[in-house]
């Protein structure tokens, strides 16, 4: 048993060192973790900066890898819309901004739900509305119908939700112990397709950087600061947060966000394997919460996966060559009960490295920092200051009101 801890604990040294302030203004560099149609844009809100509005705390459910319940893989939060209010389930995507539901308006196309689609109350987000705007390019932006704004976004993994946008009641508690309806700017999807990684979900909660994303819309309101956080407790749930007065900023490592990316990009990283420098330098790197797992550009992976092998050598393991769960698998003398970062025990008790090859899923060079390298961490994307930060946080349940994080 300690042997077996010992070879995997190497594991846990894989490091993504960030240079402060480095960014790549490339487009061709900057291929995105999410080919989404829609752009994202930073909320300006330096007028909004001397209120001081509370925060929204989430619990999170679900993990990286299933534990044998149905509905218990990637990290999803429960949110009550509508009038009269309903709970859905919402994957968690600070890669993308468009919040939506799948939407019996009719629907044409919907896939497993575990709730009623939901049914808009008619209230259409109009053509020019600036919301409407920020979802398409100049060149692709027509309104054939002045009334209603049409959307589309497509993800890597192949899925898509067509549909229009509404407005609608967001049942929100707030810390300040005050509950609040606005209505958001959401996606009526009546038109879905299911992607490789597809698991039953009510809709997707965008949590990106353009104008649609709830965040953006709630501190356009001045009910919250344009800050994000979320914990991913490796047991499993977690929380996420609205807001920036619930952790003390001086104790958050932080690094600017890269100002020409569209998504929450600190720039470039160098990765390191315990405690040393790899050689491997200038990754493109972003964080993305609707990634199960991390992704290494194909030179990189192949790095490591050759260190990863070489201190592996001699120790009391092999690989599972007969576990197809992710690529790279290993055996130790007994099935494992825990395991340290980066991993995942597999349904065979096998453990499992969760970086994987971004280039052959069609990254190319963009590096993402997914769920599995972020748990029992807080991970806080500041829209206002435009960086991102994280600390060591405990995950492992709520954080109380008004009471800091970290």
């Amino acid at each position: 048993m300690g042997k077996e801890k010992v070879g995997f604990c190497v594991v846990g040294g894989i490091v993504l060192v960030l240079f402060l302030g480095a960014s790549v203004t490339s487009d061709d560099k900057r291929q995105r973790w999410r080919r989404a149609m829609i752009s994202g844009e930073t909320m300006a809100s330096s007028m909004l900066f001397n209120r001081v509005p509370s925060s929204i705390v989430l619990p999170l459910h679900g993990n990286v890898y299933p534990n044998g319940v149905p509905f218990c893989r990637y990290y999803n939060v429960t949110l009550n819309i509508g009038q009269p209010s309903k709970p859905y389930f919402l994957d968690v995507d600070t890669g993308s901004d468009l919040t939506w539901l799948q939407c019996d308006a009719p629907c044409v196309h919907c896939t497993e739900a575990p709730h009623p689609y939901y049914r808009p109350s008619n209230n259409l987000v109009a053509c020019m509305d600036p919301i409407c705007q920020s979802l398409h390019s100049n060149d692709d932006h027509r309104c054939e119908n002045p009334e209603q704004c049409d959307y589309e976004v497509e993800y890597a993994d192949g899925g898509s939700s067509l549909g229009v946008l509404v407005r609608d009641a967001f049942n929100l508690n707030f810390t300040n112990e005050k509950r609040q309806s606005p209505l958001l700017a959401l996606g009526c999807g009546y038109d879905q397709l299911p992607g490789g990684s597809h698991h039953p979900i009510d809709g997707v909660l965008g949590l990106g950087k353009g104008k649609s994303s709830i965040v953006s819309q709630l501190s356009s309101l001045g009910l919250v600061r344009n800050v994000i956080g979320h914990c991913l407790s490796r047991r499993g749930g977690g929380f996420l947060f609205f807001g920036d007065d619930l952790y003390d900023p001086s104790r958050v490592a932080w690094t600017p966000m890269s100002p020409d990316a569209k998504h929450y990009s600190p720039g470039l990283a160098e990765l390191t394997f315990d405690g040393k420098t790899t050689g491997f330098k200038k990754l493109l790197t972003t964080f993305d919460s609707g990634s199960s797992y991390t992704y290494l550009n194909s030179q990189a992976y192949q790095g490591l996966i050759s260190l990863l092998k070489k201190e592996l050598s001699g120790k009391p393991l092999r690989e599972a060559s007969d576990d197809q769960t992710l690529p790279l698998c290993w055996k130790g003398r007994k099935p494992f009960r825990s395991i340290q970062a980066y991993l995942i025990i597999s349904s065979k008790g096998n453990a499992c490295l969760g970086i994987l090859n971004g280039t052959e899923v069609g990254l190319n060079d963009l590096n993402v920092i997914g769920d599995i390298s972020m748990q029992d961490r807080v991970v806080i994307y500041d829209n206002e200051k435009e960086r991102i930060g994280w600390a060591p946080g405990n995950c492992n349940g709520l954080p109380k009101s008004r009471s800091f994080i970290i």
